[in-house]
C-alpha cells in the first residue's frame, strides 16, 4: 500500500536506497530484484493472488498447503488434516479476536480423508444398528432368541472370519471394503432363514436330530452353490482396472465363502445344544402369506404369456435407459449438505474461486529458454480464455511467466532467465521447483476450477486443457486429484459393465454345473438381470447421476438375488420327485418362497438403517440393494417358475418316476 500510494519521488528514492542496499549485502546479487520489487504496483501482485490467495470480497484470504505423499511423510494423512484444523482455528481466532471467528479447509485430499473417515464411522456404527434391528425383526417372525441369535452368529463369525484372513494376508481395506459387512449380513441371514423354515417344517413328524439331519440332506447342495456362485459373481469384480473394486471382489468372493463354513460350524451345535428346544415359531400372518403366494402361482400360470410378454417389455423399457446415465463427478454430493465439509467447500467456491485444484503438465527443456517461455506464456493465456456462458471456465491458471514477467528486466537469454528464476527462488523458494523439473524435463502450469459443476461440463473441460496443452507441446497430461475424481466414476461405471458381463457368463456356468442342464443356467439369470434392468435402466430415465454406490450396483445384487434362485430351484425339483408340476410349483412357493420373503423383509427392515449415514453413496447403497433384493424377490416367485416350465418341459422320465417314487418310500418310513 505504501509504494502504490507513493509520489513518483518517492518511489524513485526508495528505488535507489534498494539498489544501495541489495550492492551492500550481496554485491550484483539484488540489482535486478530491487528495483523490480519497488516498481510493483499493488494491483499486479494482487492480480497475481487473486483466486487462489485473495478472495472475491477483498476480506478473504487463503493459505494454499501442499501435503507430502503419504508414503513418505512423518505421521499418517489423517493427523496432518487434523494438526491443520486445529492451527486454522486457533490462528484465525487470534487474528481477527473473535472467539467465534472460522476457518475453512478445502481440497480434494481432505475430501478423501473425510469420505474415508465417515464411511469407516458410519459402517461400523451401522452395520451394529442394522444387525440390532434384524435380531427384533427375527425375534418377531419367529418368536425365539435361539432362532434370533443363530442368524446373528453366522453373520459375525462369518466376518470375523473373513477379517481374519484379510489381516493375515495383509490385504488393506478400501472405502467400498465399507460394504463388505452389510453384504456379508445379506448371505449369512438369507441362508439360515432356509434353514430355519426347513428344519421347522421337518419338525412336525422328525425328532430334531433327525429333522436336523434331513434339513442338512435337503439344503446342503443348494446352499454351498449359493456361496460358490456368489463368490464367482463377486469374482468378476477381479477384472476391474480400480485397484479398490479389485480388492473388493476379493474380499466379498472370500467372505461369500467364510459364511459356509460358518454355516457349518455354528448352526448343527446352536440348533441341538441345552436340553430345551424351543423350535422357531410361527411368524405373524404366515398363513395369509402362503395363501397370497399360493395364489400368485395360479394367477402367472393361468396368464403366463401375457406375464412374460409385460417382463420382455419392462425389460426392454429400463434397458434403454442405460443410454441416459450420467456420472456425478461432484464429489461433494456425496456429503449431506448440512455437514462441515459441504459448508467449507461452499465458502472457498464462493469466495476463492473453486476448491478443484490441478494440473496440466507437458515437456520443457533442461534449460529454459525465451522461445519456450513464449509457448508456456501462449498457452496460459489460451487457458484463462476458456470461457462456457460468458464466464470463464478456470478460476484460476499459474504460469512460471507470471512472476517471471512482473520482475523488470529483459529475459531475452537463457542466463537472463536463470538470474530471475534465482531472485524469485530468494524470497519465494519453492515457486520454481513447484512449477518447472529441469531433471525431469516437465513444466506444469497449475489450474483452480470449481467443484461443483455438472460432469458434463467437468469432463469437457479437463479434455479442453489437455487438447490445448497438447495443442502446443505435443505430449502433455492433465492429472491431479480433480481430474482423478472426475474420471473415477466413469471408469468405475465402465468396468461395472464388463464385470457384470462376466458375472452373468460365470453363473450361468455354475448352475448349469449345478443342476446339470444348459436350460437352468440360461434361465436363471433373467430374474436376476431383471432387478438391475429395472434399478440401474430407472436411474437413466429418471436422470439420478450414478455415484460411487449405484455403479457397483449392478454386478453386486447380480451376486445376491441369485442365491434366491438357487434354492427356489433346489426347493421345486424336490418337491418335483414326489409330485405333479403344478402341485411342486406350489409347495415350492409355499415352502422356498415364505423364506424368500421373511429374509428380503429382514434385511430390508435392517437396510433401513443405511438412510441415516452421512455418506450418501451408502444411503444410495442401501436404498437401491433393497429395491434389488426386493426386485430379484419378484422376479423369482414370478418369472422363474413360468422359465421352469418351459426349461422342464419333457415329462418326468421312467428312472425319475422311480427316483421320485423311492424318495416318497423313504419319506414315508421317516414320518414326514
Amino acid at each position: 500500500a505504501g509504494v502504490q500510494e507513493a509520489s513518483t519521488q518517492d518511489v524513485a528514492r526508495m528505488r535507489d536506497s534498494m539498489n544501495g542496499l541489495a550492492a551492500e549485502m550481496l554485491p550484483g546479487g539484488l540489482k535486478i530484484l530491487a528495483p523490480g520489487l519497488a516498481s510493483l504496483r499493488r494491483g499486479e501482485m494482487e492480480e497475481l493472488s487473486r483466486g487462489v490467495l485473495i478472495g472475491s470480497d477483498d476480506e478473504t484470504t487463503a493459505v494454499v498447503l501442499r501435503l507430502i505423499p503419504e508414503s513418505v511423510a512423518p505421521i499418517p494423512r489423517g493427523e496432518t488434516i487434523a494438526a491443520i484444523r486445529d492451527a486454522a482455528a486457533s490462528g484465525v481466532r487470534e487474528l481477527t479476536g473473535d472467539p467465534n471467528a472460522r476457518a475453512y479447509v478445502v481440497g480434494e485430499p481432505v475430501q478423501v480423508h473425510d469420505m474415508f473417515r465417515i464411511v469407516e464411522a458410519d459402517g461400523r456404527k451401522l452395520f451394529y444398528w442394522s444387525l440390532a434391528l434384524l435380531g427384533a425383526v427375527i425375534i418377531v417372525l419367529f418368536r425365539s432368541v435361539r432362532w434370533m441369535v443363530l442368524p446373528l452368529s453366522v453373520v459375525v463369525v462369518a466376518l470375523v472370519l473373513t477379517e481374519a484372513v484379510l489381516v493375515i494376508s495383509r490385504m488393506q481395506l478400501s472405502m467400498v471394503s465399507s460394504m463388505l459387512n452389510s453384504l456379508v449380513t445379506i448371505i449369512g441371514i438369507a441362508t439360515v432363514m432356509h434353514v430355519t423354515l426347513h428344519y421347522r417344517d421337518l419338525r412336525h413328524g422328525l425328532d430334531r436330530v433327525a429333522a436336523l439331519r434331513q434339513t442338512v440332506v435337503d439344503l446342503a447342495p443348494a446352499i454351498f452353490w449359493t456361496g460358490a456362485t456368489t463368490a464367482v459373481g463377486f469374482g468378476a469384480l477381479l477384472s476391474s482396472s480400480i485397484t479398490p473394486v479389485y480388492s473388493f471382489g476379493t474380499m466379498m468372493a472370500l467372505g461369500s465363502m467364510m459364511v459356509l463354513v460358518a454355516a457349518a460350524t455354528v448352526l448343527p451345535g446352536g440348533i441341538l445344544v441345552g436340553p430345551v428346544q424351543r423350535d422357531p415359531g410361527t411368524a405373524p400372518a404366515e398363513r395369509q402369506l402362503s395363501g397370497l403366494l399360493a395364489r400368485a402361482n395360479e394367477w402367472v400360470n393361468r396368464r403366463p404369456k401375457a406375464f412374460g410378454a409385460a417382463f420382455a417389455c419392462i425389460m426392454i423399457f429400463t434397458a434403454f435407459g442405460f443410454t441416459r446415465l450420467k456420472v456425478e463427478t461432484d464429489f461433494s454430493r456425496n456429503f449431506r449438505e448440512s455437514s462441515e465439509i459441504v459448508e467449507s467447500l461452499n465458502f472457498v467456491e464462493t469466495n476463492l474461486g473453486g476448491a478443484g485444484t490441478w494440473e496440466v503438465n507437458f515437456p520443457a527443456p533442461a534449460e529454459l529458454d525465451p522461445e519456450f517461455l513464449v509457448q508456456v506464456r501462449s498457452l496460459a493465456q489460451r487457458l484463462r480464455e476458456l470461457e462456457a456462458d460468458g464466464k470463464p471456465r478456470l478460476t484460476k491458471v499459474v504460469a512460471i511467466t507470471d512472476i517471471l514477467d512482473l520482475i523488470p528486466g529483459s529475459a531475452d537469454s537463457s542466463e537472463r532467465i536463470r538470474a530471475k528464476l534465482d531472485l524469485i527462488a530468494r524470497f519465494q523458494p519453492e515457486y520454481e521447483p513447484g512449477l518447472y523439473d529441469a531433471e525431469h524435463g516437465r513444466m506444469r502450469l497449475v489450474l483452480r476450477a470449481l467443484e461443483r459443476q455438472p460432469s458434463e461440463a467437468k469432463l469437457a473441460l479437463i479434455d479442453q486443457v489437455h487438447e490445448s496443452a497438447a495443442n502446443e507441446f505435443g505430449s502433455a497430461r492433465t492429472t491431479g486429484m480433480f481430474v482423478l475424481l472426475a474420471y473415477l466414476i466413469e471408469s468405475l461405471l465402465r468396468d461395472q459393465l464388463t464385470s457384470f458381463a462376466i458375472a452373468g457368463v460365470g453363473i450361468c456356468a455354475m448352475m448349469t454345473a449345478a443342476f446339470g442342464s444348459w436350460r437352468i443356467g440360461i434361465i436363471s439369470l433373467l430374474p436376476n438381470v431383471f432387478p438391475n434392468l429395472l434399478l440401474i435402466g430407472g436411474l437413466g430415465w429418471m436422470g439420478v447421476p450414478v455415484n460411487i454406490g449405484t455403479a457397483m450396483i449392478a454386478s453386486v445384487s447380480m451376486g445376491l438375488t441369485v442365491d434366491s434362485s438357487i434354492h427356489y430351484i433346489a426347493g421345486y425339483r424336490r418337491a418335483r420327485r414326489r409330485a405333479s408340476a403344478d402341485e411342486a410349483f406350489r409347495q415350492t412357493n409355499q415352502g422356498v418362497g415364505r423364506a424368500l420373503v421373511f429374509a428380503t423383509f429382514a434385511l430390508v427392515v435392517g437396510f433401513s438403517v443405511l438412510t441415516l449415514s452421512e455418506f450418501i453413496p451408502l444411503v444410495y447403497f442401501g436404498v437401491l440393494v433393497s429395491l434389488a433384493m426386493l426386485g430379484g424377490l419378484f422376479g423369482n416367485l414370478t418369472l422363474l417358475p413360468l422359465l421352469l416350465r418351459w426349461a422342464e418341459r419333457d415329462p418326468v422320465g421312467a428312472s425319475d418316476q422311480a427316483e421320485r417314487v423311492e424318495a416318497g418310500r423313504v419319506a414315508e418310513r421317516s414320518g414326514e
